[in-house]
């Protein structure tokens, strides 16, 4: 199997030397790409003087992270790979990490996104064990901020794959397409595992591929950045994604969730970027119309096992809609399934 890792850069100077050290010395032989999004800072000097090896391919303008990993991936597909792993440039590989998620590749044929136990460097704590899509329209990072006592050591399918570090089969991607660069950054792993399950792909969690990351050392550089890609891109999720069985069930637990998140950003002085992020979001489900007939006319599993897969339960650290919700329960006397 001839794999490459594709790390996108933008401006990561600072961390990319270690992150491309340890992606040197894997078990597992690879090519390693580096999809530069227009870097201003020392990264494609650092690239050429200190890692010849590795293959650098620029971007005239910054595409984000999701347009940064699809030239990365093509180029990829050109060199003939048969497997492509994300990696981001302030994370840092175990040894064995890409050794661990090739095996698991070549054993499960029918899935697409082999994912691992990403951790946060700085607190060793849990990053990502593979993410999970609630009823609301939610999706969130297992064991984010969670100390490690050995909960996610089982090997297992999980509904997403964190893009910072998992690996995807070419045969997957050329089947349902590349990350949609309308995300730019933020979820748009969770909606190419969405589409893949919607294809029949399983993903799957190997507890011993290990990585450890930085969190947010790009995205905390601009001020309200998360704030609008999240308003903007977790409408994108849903709405691309959801079969129409479910737009009723799921849509109106996500309205409430979006009025909350925007409440809360109007409180934290990002309002601008909350609002800004909602209304270009509702701008691209007009334009997504099309997307979603074809990934929903190609979908090859029942709408029921795509609810099966579905988390059925707030994310962990929603505690306004916590207690939303426990309220309404009281008032109503039942709960809503």
């Amino acid at each position: 199997m001839k794999i490459a890792v594709v790390v996108p850069n933008w401006n990561g100077e600072e961390h990319l030397s270690e992150c491309l050290d340890s992606l040197l010395k894997q078990t597992e032989k690879c090519r390693v790409i580096v999809a530069d999004n227009a870097s201003t800072d020392g990264s494609k000097d650092l690239i050429r003087k200190n890692f010849p090896e590795v293959v650098l391919v620029e971007n005239t303008k910054n595409t984000g992270f999701a347009g940064g990993v699809n030239a990365g991936i093509k180029k990829a597909m050109e060199l003939k790979c048969d497997a492509v792993a994300l990696f981001n440039n302030d994370a840092v590989a175990d040894k064995a990490w890409l050794g661990r998620l090739v095996a698991v590749m070549a054993e499960k044929t029918n899935t697409g996104i082999i994912t691992g136990k990403l951790m946060d460097g700085d607190s060793g704590k849990f990053d990502s064990t593979g993410d999970v899509y609630t009823v609301w329209g939610l999706p969130y990072p297992r064991g984010r901020e969670i100390k490690d006592t050995g909960q996610y050591d089982k090997p297992e399918e999980v509904f997403s794959g964190s893009g910072g570090a998992s690996l995807y089969r070419v045969k997957m991607l050329k089947e349902i397409g590349l990350f949609d660069e309308d995300f730019f950054a933020y979820y748009e792993d969770v909606d190419i595992s969405f589409r893949a399950q919607l294809a029949g792909w399983k993903v799957f969690y190997e507890p011993r591929a290990l990585a450890y990351h930085l969190i947010g050392a790009t995205s905390s550089k601009i001020k309200g950045f998360t704030t609008y890609q999240t308003m903007k891109n977790l409408q994108l999720v849903w709405y691309k994604n959801m079969p129409r069985k479910f737009i009723f069930r799921t849509g109106w637990r996500f309205f409430v969730a979006n009025t909350m998140f925007m409440i809360r950003a109007l409180t934290r002085g990002h309002g601008w970027a909350a609002a800004k992020g909602d209304l270009v979001g509702s701008w691209l489900i007009v334009k997504k119309y099309g997307v979603r007939k074809d990934i929903q006319k190609n979908k090859k599993v029942t709408d029921e096992y795509i609810w099966t897969v579905l988390d059925h339960d707030l994310p962990p650290n929603a505690k306004s809609l916590r207690s939303i919700r426990s309220r309404w329960w009281k008032i109503t006397g039942k709960k809503h399934k």
